[in-house]
């Protein structure tokens, strides 16, 4: 029997509306489930977990440091960050780093482009053989190598200054004097880092499409007019990408002042991660080396934001 009464009436329709919000409710969680957007991130997680433990933590962490005493028993909040900026020697490392990192990542990128043209030019079975040998500095260890490049600016067994001395040159003290010692210092992270631009620079000619070139060919242009209006903005974006990801790799760099220098002579090739260490570690103030170390994330950030926002753009304008 049908309850024709009001009150059956009202609770059957509250039945039918209850019954196809639950379906509806499975319904949309199936669909959630199937979504490309989700199942994405579900891959992603693993990554993100280990991003967030091994970056995100530590990055937090390295804040709440710079913001103790020595002793790191109370807050200090921002006297660390005061105490640098009245330190001669914190903006010698200032100039330094940022005279090491933008030297060595304009020769980086420079060299990359002219050898990956050339390696591009080479037959196939050529290519080979040259990209494998031009990759051999960056998959050397670089502590590895420095020690080579320590041997042979050596002032006593120099390896340079011998070759010099066959010719009747000058003996140099390539450690010892401070311009000497940061030419040295950027030599040999342009020799490590250069491999890398090639090899990005040499992927982004080969994604060139070969019919623009017909076309400039055909207009009467010349190599060098190829190379400006075709070649360059074609590779614009790589460009840019390739030479913050250097440009902050060269920032933090490590290896090649501690092996190579130590941070001398006087000092004058510290930058900002030996130089963290030096404070953090070895003299025993680990806030005032966490402090340091954060300083580079606001010139690191000016220059990823400048640089991906022309990438950005030029996006958009394609």
């Amino acid at each position: 029997m049908v309850d024709t009464t009001p009150r059956g009436l009202a609770a059957a329709a509250a039945t039918m509306n209850r019954a196809p919000t639950r379906r509806s409710g499975g319904a949309s969680l199936r669909v959630l489930a199937r979504r490309r957007s989700t199942t994405a991130f579900l891959f992603a997680l693993p990554l993100l977990a280990v991003v967030g433990g091994l970056i995100v933590y530590p990055g937090f962490y390295a804040i709440y440091l710079s913001m103790l005493n020595k002793a790191q028993t109370k807050f200090i909040w921002f006297g660390n960050y005061t105490f640098l900026f009245t330190r001669d020697s914190f903006w010698m490392v200032v100039q330094q780093s940022v005279l090491f990192a933008v030297t060595a990542v304009f020769f980086k990128a420079l060299i990359g482009v002219i050898t990956a043209h050339l390696v591009n030019n080479l037959p196939a079975k050529g290519q080979r053989k040259w990209r494998g040998m031009l990759l051999v500095p960056w998959v050397i260890p670089l502590s590895l190598s420095t020690l080579g490049w320590w041997w042979m600016f050596d002032p006593t067994y120099s390896a340079f200054n011998w070759a010099f001395a066959q010719i009747g040159g000058p003996h140099i003290h390539w450690l010892s004097e401070p311009a000497w010692a940061r030419f040295c210092t950027i030599l040999v992270n342009v020799w490590y880092g250069s491999p890398f631009f090639l090899i990005m620079y040499l992927a982004a000619l080969k994604s060139v499409p070969g019919e623009l070139y017909e076309a400039a060919s055909i207009d009467g242009a010349s190599a060098w007019q190829k190379l400006i209006h075709v070649t360059l903005p074609m590779m614009r974006n790589i460009i840019s990408i390739t030479v913050l990801f250097s440009l902050i790799v060269t920032f933090a760099n490590y290896d090649v002042v501690r092996v190579l220098t130590a941070g001398g002579p006087r000092d004058t090739t510290h930058v900002f991660a030996t130089w963290a260490f030096l404070l953090g570690i070895q003299s025993g103030d680990i806030p005032l080396g966490a402090s340091v170390s954060l300083f580079m994330l606001p010139i690191l950030a000016i220059s990823a934001v400048f640089i991906l926002r022309g990438v950005r753009r030029r996006g958009r304008e394609i």
